[in-house]
C-alpha cells in the first residue's frame, strides 16, 4: 500500500459498494463477520489508525478516546446520532468527529407511517393469525381497527425526519401537530396545515396518535416520562422510530398492560436489544429491530457520505458534516 494513504479501519460490515469503494481511495481494514468490534478491538483501532468509521453499536468515550493514538484525526460516523460518541472529548483531543446526516430521513418517515398504520389496523395480529392457520373467514366485527383519516398526529421533534412525517400523515388525512424546541416558520407551518404546541403536556393530552421524532440528549432522555404518559388519552397510540431513551420503558409497558394507552409501535428501545419481556407479550404493541432506515439505497448514501467526509478531510479541509459539541 502507498505510505501516503489515510489508514482507515471500518468497525462493521458495510454495503459491498462502499467497502469496495474505501478499499480503493484508503489502507482500509474491513470486518470480517458483521459482528460489533470487542472493546480490545476497538483499543486498537484507535490506536492505529488515521481515520475511525464506528456505528451506532460502538461506544466511543472518554476512556477509549484516552488511548487512541497520536494519528487518529477523524473519527466518520456511519449514521446521523452520534449519542454514542464523546464528542467534547475528542474535540479537546483534536479529534474531528462526522456524521452522516439528511439521507435517512424518507425511509424513516416510511417505517413511522408503516407502525401508524401496523398498529392502529391490528396488522401483526392478523399476519398471526394467518400463520397460525386460524382464519376461517371474513367477519363484520373482525380485527376491528381504527381509520387515520382525520386523527390527530402530535410529532415530537419537527426537524427533517418529523417534517417528512408530516408531509406523509397529511397526505392519509391526519390533523398534524408538533412540539418542538422552536416553532417552525409561518411557511412551513402553513405547508403542513400544523398547529404549534410550546406546551408538550398540553398537546399530549389531546393527540390520538404521538410520534417521536426528537434526537437522543441529556433533556430528552425520558421525556415521555411516566407523568406525560398518563397525560395521553386511553385511545391514544405512541410510536418511536427515534431513540429508545426519550420513552420510559418500563412505565409505557405498565400502562399499555393497564389499558392506559391503546397501544405502541417500536423501532428503538431504551436498553438497546434488552426488551422489556412484558412488553413483548402485547398484542397491541409493533416491535422491529431498529429497522427505520433498513434500505439497501440509504445505506448506500450513508457510506457515501462517510467516504466524502474522510476525502474532504484528506484533502485538508473541514469534513461537511462536521459535529461539534454546540450541536449536541
Amino acid at each position: 500500500m502507498p505510505r501516503d494513504r489515510l489508514s482507515v479501519v471500518v468497525t462493521r460490515r458495510l454495503p459491498e459498494a462502499v467497502e469496495t469503494r474505501l478499499s480503493e481511495l484508503f489502507d482500509v481494514t474491513l470486518r470480517d463477520d458483521d459482528t460489533p468490534m470487542s472493546r480490545s478491538e476497538l483499543i486498537a483501532a484507535v490506536k492505529s489508525a488515521d481515520v475511525l468509521v464506528p456505528t451506532l453499536t460502538d461506544e466511543i468515550d472518554a476512556g477509549l478516546l484516552g488511548q487512541a493514538g497520536e494519528r487518529l484525526r477523524l473519527i466518520a460516523n456511519y449514521g446521523a446520532g452520534v449519542d454514542h460518541i464523546d464528542v467534547a472529548t475528542a474535540r479537546q483531543r483534536g479529534i474531528l468527529v462526522s456524521n452522516t446526516p439528511g439521507v435517512l430521513t424518507d425511509d424513516t418517515a416510511d417505517m413511522t407511517m408503516a407502525l401508524i398504520l401496523a398498529v392502529t389496523r391490528r396488522i401483526p395480529e392478523g399476519l398471526a393469525m394467518m400463520q397460525r392457520g386460524e382464519w376461517t373467514g371474513w367477519a363484520p366485527t373482525a380485527l376491528l381497527g381504527g381509520r387515520i383519516a382525520g386523527r390527530r398526529l402530535g410529532i415530537l421533534g419537527m426537524g427533517r425526519i418529523g417534517q417528512a412525517v408530516a408531509r406523509r400523515a397529511r397526505a392519509f388525512g391526519m390533523q398534524i401537530h408538533y412540539h418542538n424546541r422552536r416553532r417552525l416558520r409561518t411557511e412551513t407551518e402553513e405547508q403542513f396545515e400544523a398547529t404549534y404546541w410550546e406546551s408538550l403536556d398540553q398537546m399530549i393530552a389531546r393527540m390520538d396518535i404521538l410520534s417521536i421524532n426528537c434526537p437522543s440528549t441529556p433533556s430528552t432522555f425520558h421525556l415521555m416520562n411516566a407523568r406525560r404518559l398518563k397525560l395521553m388519552k386511553p385511545s391514544a397510540v405512541i410510536v418511536n422510530t427515534s431513540r429508545g431513551e426519550v420513552i420510559d420503558e418500563n412505565a409505557l409497558t405498565r400502562m399499555i398492560r393497564a389499558g392506559d394507552i391503546a397501544g405502541a409501535g417500536l423501532d428503538v428501545y431504551e436498553h438497546g436489544t434488552d426488551v422489556n419481556p412484558r412488553l413483548r407479550e402485547l398484542p397491541n404493541v409493533v416491535l422491529l429491530p431498529h429497522m427505520g432506515s433498513a434500505t439497501l439505497e440509504g445505506r448506500i448514501e450513508m457510506g457515501e457520505k462517510v467516504l466524502l467526509n474522510i476525502k474532504t478531510f484528506a484533502d485538508g479541509h473541514r469534513p461537511p458534516d462536521q459535529v461539534v459539541p454546540s450541536m449536541l
